[in-house]
């Protein structure tokens, strides 16, 4: 009896004693839970330890009780649907924002406004690079804004401060939801960057989508998501928005190098690799159904598909506007959605977050009949995709689609087809078609009133089921992620993680796997031993940057880090006492497909984009575009037929004849950058060797043409023989061009490539050929 009781007490007491500890780190406590998960706060944000059953709990909302959504036992669900229940549309409306680009500091340059800290510029302010700015505190509190944009940051180790300012903000305000970082793709390469196998870097460097497509491998993309998901969390970012998932079936558009190329089983394996990389949590990361602390939510895009663009033309702009279906072949571009993104392998099972994008989907409303950009369609949001697929993640609009569009090349407003509603009935068209969330809006003033009209339509009762709905969604994504309980960063973790040797080494890899030998006539590659190369300068013209900001003078210069170089061959500056050129080029840049110099002379502002250098002329262009209409312009047809365009950087071309004219009969190498299928016939028969690459490190290029790496990429889309091809091709139908035929009787159509021996003929060529 007495042995009992005192079992009794002892269980009692040891049941009961606290499971966790706490220690303080650089600017906030983290708390272990014996068996639990780990919590991090702020020490300044008010926010207390709850115990329940010994382990510890954050008290977000600072009510002195254990709510549901403070309960990191309970399902993500339970967990998000009794959050939603407690905020107030203000709140809802701010979760369903999604701010402008944010650089960390923010140096207020560019398209994205100004920043100011104290009232004052960054650099007038003292500030540190870390701290947030006026901007980005007054959304963060003043429109309950919880979706942060990253863009460029100054060091991981400041991204990694900046997010905890922001995280013990936020933590102090209302129901303590954490801030949510996004990012665009980050894993550029730096060409001329010199890997080895002990160094580091900001972050590791990957090839192109292009690239990644190149290998033909989908585990290379899954391990790219593997890493990248670590380097991303350790930066504090949650959301990717990527992949880009269009199905590139129009060679001219100006976002084809984003893609996976034009194959749809390709780009659905691709797409299926790369989403499970990224969201998938293993072993002591993991918190639940494959969710954990190296999650990142994927939001695929650009639903359905933005690749069949008319002409080439992107939608960024009004002049691109449509995306139309020709060959009337929807399905295919639903492929790497339905059957790669929407049905993975791992656990995860679906991709957290799609992005529609901006085009207006030329007549494939068959049931409403409206032709609205993607996100304002009815049919393509709540019948297909969250009806026929039964998509239950998060739709965010793609950026500034709800502003208004003062000019036919404008960048950044696009609300096509619904340019004659206010900015408030536009959101209001967007949340009723079924999306959740409205990229590039800081303010919340409009989803209120977007709200509001709701109410008057369809009464407060529907409205508020409307917005706890996509709560929910969202705050899903959160809960998976982490965040609620441990948002915090160890800066020096940060340091160590983001681009480690182990993730260069792999990058470089990557980058290796994916240049493709195109030409090697009498077994030109790789170099001899001890080879002289003669190296011409490139020729830069004067440009303007993405989307008219920034830009570059003219110039002539070496086209590669000439130390990298110089470890592989011998620099002669007289092609006469070489033994090879090297030809470094880009593919032609054609321009956009839209002139205002065409506009002054009496046109209707359309003209061709070329993929070729020379001068062309669109004589085989249609004689009246398939879609057409804009409220800025008083006609329809935007026909470029026989109008003339010549590439931006026709000089590459004339660089590889000129170098072919002073090499006389010794061999010409000509390795070329690759945005867009080209037409080779203006140059193959004058370069003995042709390697083509998708924005790899200098390395990895001498890497392969001295022979220390076999080639083993293949091409992820056609080449076409000709503009001809490329104006009677189709832009929603894949591989329908005639493709170019070597000199050597190779025709470089998809999945084409070489190897020191000949054409590539293995399992993937096999699988996907």
């Amino acid at each position: 009896m007495v042995f009992t009781v005192l079992f009794i007490v002892l269980f009692v007491t040891y049941s009961c004693s606290p499971k966790w500890s706490e220690e303080q780190k650089e600017g906030y406590n983290l708390v272990c839970n014996q068996g639990g998960q780990i919590l991090s706060y702020s020490p300044v944000s008010g926010v207390v330890i709850l115990e329940d059953d010994g382990f510890a709990f954050k008290d977000l909302n600072k009510n002195g009780t254990l709510d549901k959504y403070e309960d990191w036992r309970l399902s993500f669900d339970e967990r998000a649907q009794d959050l939603a229940t407690k905020m107030s549309v203000e709140q809802i409306a701010g979760l369903m924002l999604y701010s402008a680009h944010q650089s960390i500091p923010s140096g207020g340059r560019g398209p994205f406004g100004r920043a100011t800290y104290n009232g004052k510029s960054f650099a007038e302010s003292g500030a540190k690079a870390s701290d947030l700015s006026d901007q980005q505190i007054k959304f963060l509190t003043d429109d309950n804004l919880r979706h942060v944009l990253i863009t460029s940051v100054e060091s991981p180790a400041v991204a990694a401060q900046w997010n905890n300012n922001m995280q013990a903000l936020v933590e102090g305000i209302g129901l303590g939801i954490p801030g949510s970082t996004s990012s665009d793709p980050r894993h550029r390469t730096s060409a001329d960057a010199e890997f080895n196998s002990g160094a580091g870097g900001n972050i590791s460097m990957w090839p192109t989508s292009l690239g990644l497509a190149a290998t033909f491998e989908p585990n290379i993309v899954r391990k790219f998501g593997e890493i990248a998901s670590k380097e991303y969390r350790a930066l504090g970012i949650t959301t990717a928005l990527s992949p880009q998932i269009d199905l590139a079936t129009e060679p001219r558009w100006g976002r084809f190098s984003g893609t996976f190329g034009e194959d749809p089983q390709l780009d659905r394996d691709m797409a299926q690799a790369y989403v499970d990389g990224f969201q998938t949590s293993e072993g002591k990361a993991e918190l639940k159904e494959g969710w954990g602390y190296s999650s990142v939510n994927a939001m695929v895009k650009h639903w359905p598909g933005g690749g069949p663009e008319e002409g080439g033309r992107d939608a960024h702009f009004a002049y691109g506007k449509y995306a139309v279906y020709p060959g009337e072949n929807f399905k295919d571009h639903l492929i790497p959605f339905a059957e790669g993104a929407f049905r993975l392998d791992g656990p995860t099972g679906s991709a957290s977050a799609v992005m529609p994008y901006y085009t207006i989907s030329n007549g494939l409303d068959i049931a409403y009949k409206e032709n609205v950009g993607n996100s304002y369609s009815k049919y393509l949001i709540n019948d297909l995709l969250r009806g026929k697929y039964g998509y239950e993640g998060v739709i965010c609009t793609d950026w500034g689609i709800t502003k208004d569009n003062p000019a036919v090349n404008s960048f950044g407003t696009t609300s096509w087809g619904t340019e004659h509603l206010s900015v408030a009935e536009r959101h209001y068209k967007v949340i009723m078609a079924g999306v959740d969330q409205f990229g590039g809006n800081n303010e919340m003033a409009p989803v209120i009133e977007a709200y509001n009209m709701g109410v008057k339509e369809y009464g407060e009762d529907l409205m508020r089921v409307r917005f706890e709905q996509s709560a929910v969604r969202l705050l899903r994504n959160i809960f998976r992620t982490g965040l609620f309980e441990n948002p915090y960063l160890a800066v020096d973790k940060t340091e160590k993680t983001v681009g480690n040797p182990e993730f260069m080494a792999a990058g470089f890899e990557a980058q290796l796997k994916s240049i493709v030998l195109l030409k090697n006539s009498e077994a030109t590659l790789p170099f001899k031993e001890n080879p002289k190369v003669y190296l011409p300068k490139k020729y830069y013209p004067a440009t303007r940057g993405r989307f008219g900001f920034g830009g570059s003078e003219e110039k002539w210069d070496y086209p590669v880090n000439l130390e990298i170089v110089k470890k592989y061959v011998e620099i002669e500056e007289l092609p006469e006492q070489a033994d090879y050129a090297l030809v470094f080029i880009d593919s032609p840049n054609g321009g956009s497909g839209y002139s205002i110099d065409d506009v002054e002379t009496g046109g209707n502002g359309y003209v061709p984009i070329s993929l070729q250098y020379k001068e062309y002329t669109a004589k085989y262009a249609r004689d009246v575009s398939i879609a057409g209409g804009d409220p800025l312009e008083d006609f329809t047809n935007r026909s470029y037929k026989n109008k003339s365009v010549t590439a931006t950087n026709t000089k590459d071309l004339d660089l590889v004849l000129e170098t072919r004219r002073k090499m006389g009969d010794k061999p010409v190498i000509v390795v070329v950058n690759v945005s867009n299928p080209m037409v080779f016939a203006e140059f193959e028969r004058n370069a003995d060797a042709i390697v083509v690459c998708f924005g790899v490190q200098d390395q990895a290029i001498m890497e392969i043409l001295s022979g220390n790496v076999a080639p083993s990429g293949l091409l992820p889309f056609q080449m076409p023989a000709s503009m001809k091809t490329v104006e009677e091709q189709f832009e929603d139908v894949p591989r329908d061009m005639r493709c170019h035929v070597d000199s050597e009787g190779n025709t470089y159509d998809f999945a084409f490539g070489l190897n020191w021996a000949g054409p590539i003929n293995d399992k993937r060529v096999q699988k996907y050929k």
